[in-house]
Protein backbone atom coordinates (compact mmCIF):
# COMPACT_ATOMS: atom_id res chain seq x y z
CA UNK A 1 0.00 0.00 0.00
CA UNK A 2 1.46 3.38 -0.99
CA UNK A 3 1.06 6.82 0.59
CA UNK A 4 -1.67 7.87 -1.82
CA UNK A 5 -3.92 4.91 -1.00
CA UNK A 6 -3.14 4.94 2.73
CA UNK A 7 -4.25 8.57 3.27
CA UNK A 8 -8.01 8.02 2.72
CA UNK A 9 -7.99 5.07 5.11
CA UNK A 10 -6.36 7.11 7.85
CA UNK A 11 -8.36 10.28 7.19
CA UNK A 12 -11.79 8.64 7.05
CA UNK A 13 -10.76 6.37 9.91
CA UNK A 14 -10.15 9.53 11.95
CA UNK A 15 -13.53 10.97 10.92
CA UNK A 16 -15.25 7.73 11.96
CA UNK A 17 -13.32 7.67 15.23
CA UNK A 18 -14.41 11.23 16.02
CA UNK A 19 -18.05 10.34 15.32
CA UNK A 20 -17.74 7.31 17.60
CA UNK A 21 -16.08 9.39 20.32
CA UNK A 22 -18.85 12.00 20.09
CA UNK A 23 -21.54 9.38 20.56
CA UNK A 24 -19.90 6.95 22.97
CA UNK A 25 -18.32 9.40 25.41
CA UNK A 26 -20.94 12.14 25.58
CA UNK A 27 -21.82 12.95 29.19
CA UNK A 28 -25.54 13.26 29.90
CA UNK A 29 -27.05 15.45 32.63
CA UNK A 30 -27.60 12.46 34.93
CA UNK A 31 -23.91 11.51 34.66
CA UNK A 32 -22.35 14.87 35.49
CA UNK A 33 -22.53 18.64 35.38
CA UNK A 34 -22.55 19.99 31.83
CA UNK A 35 -20.55 23.10 30.93
CA UNK A 36 -20.31 22.64 27.15
CA UNK A 37 -21.89 25.94 26.01
CA UNK A 38 -22.33 24.49 22.52
CA UNK A 39 -18.62 23.90 21.94
CA UNK A 40 -19.06 20.34 20.68
CA UNK A 41 -21.43 21.52 17.95
CA UNK A 42 -19.24 24.54 17.17
CA UNK A 43 -16.18 22.35 16.67
CA UNK A 44 -18.03 19.92 14.39
CA UNK A 45 -19.54 22.72 12.27
CA UNK A 46 -16.23 24.57 11.95
CA UNK A 47 -14.31 21.40 11.03
CA UNK A 48 -16.83 20.37 8.37
CA UNK A 49 -17.03 23.92 6.99
CA UNK A 50 -13.25 24.36 6.88
CA UNK A 51 -12.65 21.04 5.13
CA UNK A 52 -15.23 21.85 2.46
CA UNK A 53 -13.97 25.43 2.14
CA UNK A 54 -10.37 24.25 1.74
CA UNK A 55 -11.16 22.97 -1.73
CA UNK A 56 -12.72 26.30 -2.71
CA UNK A 57 -9.86 28.54 -1.54
CA UNK A 58 -7.10 26.68 -3.37
CA UNK A 59 -6.14 29.23 -5.98
CA UNK A 60 -3.36 29.12 -8.58
CA UNK A 61 -0.06 30.31 -7.19
CA UNK A 62 -0.73 29.13 -3.64
CA UNK A 63 0.57 25.61 -4.27
CA UNK A 64 3.26 24.38 -1.90
CA UNK A 65 6.67 24.26 -3.56
CA UNK A 66 7.70 20.91 -2.13
CA UNK A 67 7.93 17.55 -3.88
CA UNK A 68 4.50 15.89 -3.99
CA UNK A 69 5.81 12.65 -2.46
CA UNK A 70 7.44 14.54 0.43
CA UNK A 71 4.13 16.24 1.29
CA UNK A 72 2.26 12.92 1.17
CA UNK A 73 4.73 11.28 3.56
CA UNK A 74 4.71 14.31 5.89
CA UNK A 75 0.89 14.27 5.98
CA UNK A 76 0.85 10.52 6.73
CA UNK A 77 3.43 10.82 9.52
CA UNK A 78 1.52 13.72 11.07
CA UNK A 79 -1.91 12.09 10.90
CA UNK A 80 -0.57 8.93 12.54
CA UNK A 81 1.16 11.02 15.23
CA UNK A 82 -2.03 13.00 15.81
CA UNK A 83 -4.11 9.84 16.10
CA UNK A 84 -1.64 8.31 18.56
CA UNK A 85 -1.59 11.45 20.73
CA UNK A 86 -5.39 11.82 20.68
CA UNK A 87 -6.10 8.17 21.46
CA UNK A 88 -3.43 8.03 24.20
CA UNK A 89 -4.94 11.12 25.85
CA UNK A 90 -8.45 9.65 25.75
CA UNK A 91 -7.28 6.30 27.12
CA UNK A 92 -5.37 8.04 29.93
CA UNK A 93 -8.53 9.84 31.06
CA UNK A 94 -10.66 6.72 30.74
CA UNK A 95 -14.20 7.28 32.03
CA UNK A 96 -13.38 10.89 32.84
CA UNK A 97 -13.09 11.71 29.12
CA UNK A 98 -16.19 13.29 27.64
CA UNK A 99 -16.94 14.52 24.12
CA UNK A 100 -18.75 17.47 25.64
CA UNK A 101 -17.45 19.71 28.42
CA UNK A 102 -18.72 18.07 31.61
CA UNK A 103 -17.50 17.35 35.11
CA UNK A 104 -18.29 13.97 36.61
CA UNK A 105 -18.39 13.36 40.36
CA UNK A 106 -15.65 10.72 40.11
CA UNK A 107 -13.35 12.93 38.04
CA UNK A 108 -9.94 14.11 39.28
CA UNK A 109 -7.14 16.26 37.88
CA UNK A 110 -4.88 13.92 35.88
CA UNK A 111 -1.15 14.60 35.66
CA UNK A 112 0.10 11.34 34.23
CA UNK A 113 1.02 10.28 30.72
CA UNK A 114 0.74 13.06 28.16
CA UNK A 115 -1.04 15.19 30.79
CA UNK A 116 2.37 15.75 32.42
CA UNK A 117 3.51 17.49 29.24
CA UNK A 118 0.40 19.53 28.25
CA UNK A 119 -3.01 20.12 29.81
CA UNK A 120 -4.92 19.24 26.63
CA UNK A 121 -3.12 16.46 24.73
CA UNK A 122 -6.38 15.31 23.15
CA UNK A 123 -6.73 18.69 21.43
CA UNK A 124 -3.03 18.66 20.56
CA UNK A 125 -3.69 15.39 18.70
CA UNK A 126 -6.54 17.05 16.82
CA UNK A 127 -4.35 20.03 15.93
CA UNK A 128 -1.68 17.69 14.52
CA UNK A 129 -4.39 16.00 12.43
CA UNK A 130 -5.61 19.39 11.13
CA UNK A 131 -2.03 20.22 10.15
CA UNK A 132 -1.70 16.85 8.39
CA UNK A 133 -4.91 17.44 6.45
CA UNK A 134 -3.75 20.89 5.44
CA UNK A 135 -0.39 19.62 4.23
CA UNK A 136 -2.16 16.88 2.29
CA UNK A 137 -3.93 19.57 0.21
CA UNK A 138 -0.54 20.74 -1.16
CA UNK A 139 -1.90 24.30 -1.05
CA UNK A 140 -1.03 27.10 1.39
CA UNK A 141 -4.50 28.70 1.30
CA UNK A 142 -6.17 25.34 1.95
CA UNK A 143 -3.69 24.57 4.73
CA UNK A 144 -4.56 27.86 6.41
CA UNK A 145 -8.30 27.15 6.09
CA UNK A 146 -8.08 23.60 7.42
CA UNK A 147 -5.75 24.53 10.27
CA UNK A 148 -6.65 28.05 11.43
CA UNK A 149 -10.47 27.88 11.55
CA UNK A 150 -10.65 24.65 13.59
CA UNK A 151 -7.84 25.93 15.83
CA UNK A 152 -9.94 28.96 16.73
CA UNK A 153 -12.84 26.66 17.65
CA UNK A 154 -10.54 24.41 19.69
CA UNK A 155 -9.10 27.39 21.56
CA UNK A 156 -12.61 28.53 22.46
CA UNK A 157 -13.39 24.98 23.64
CA UNK A 158 -10.24 24.98 25.79
CA UNK A 159 -11.29 28.29 27.32
CA UNK A 160 -14.72 26.88 28.25
CA UNK A 161 -13.22 23.61 29.51
CA UNK A 162 -10.59 25.29 31.66
CA UNK A 163 -13.19 27.55 33.28
CA UNK A 164 -15.23 24.45 34.19
CA UNK A 165 -12.18 22.59 35.52
CA UNK A 166 -11.01 25.59 37.53
CA UNK A 167 -14.48 25.95 39.02
CA UNK A 168 -14.65 22.23 39.87
CA UNK A 169 -11.12 21.69 41.19
CA UNK A 170 -10.08 25.16 42.37
CA UNK A 171 -6.49 25.53 43.54
CA UNK A 172 -5.51 22.03 42.43
CA UNK A 173 -6.31 22.89 38.81
CA UNK A 174 -4.88 26.42 39.18
CA UNK A 175 -1.57 24.83 40.25
CA UNK A 176 -1.74 22.47 37.27
CA UNK A 177 -2.30 25.49 35.00
CA UNK A 178 0.78 27.25 36.44
CA UNK A 179 3.05 24.23 36.00
CA UNK A 180 1.88 22.76 32.68
CA UNK A 181 1.48 24.43 29.28
CA UNK A 182 -1.93 24.39 27.65
CA UNK A 183 -1.34 22.89 24.19
CA UNK A 184 2.26 23.10 22.98
CA UNK A 185 4.93 21.68 25.32
CA UNK A 186 7.14 24.44 26.70
CA UNK A 187 5.49 27.13 24.53
CA UNK A 188 1.74 27.59 25.01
Amino acid sequence: MNAETLWPWLFYGWVGLEALISIATRTRRVQGTLHDRGTQLIIWVVIVFSFFAAGRVAFPGSEMRFPHHFLQIAALVLIVAGLVVRIAAIVTLGRSFSANVAIRSTQTVRRKGLYRVVRHPSYLGMEIIFLAAGIHTHNWASLATVFVLPTIAVLYRIHVEEAALLNAFGEEYADYMRTTKRLIPGVY
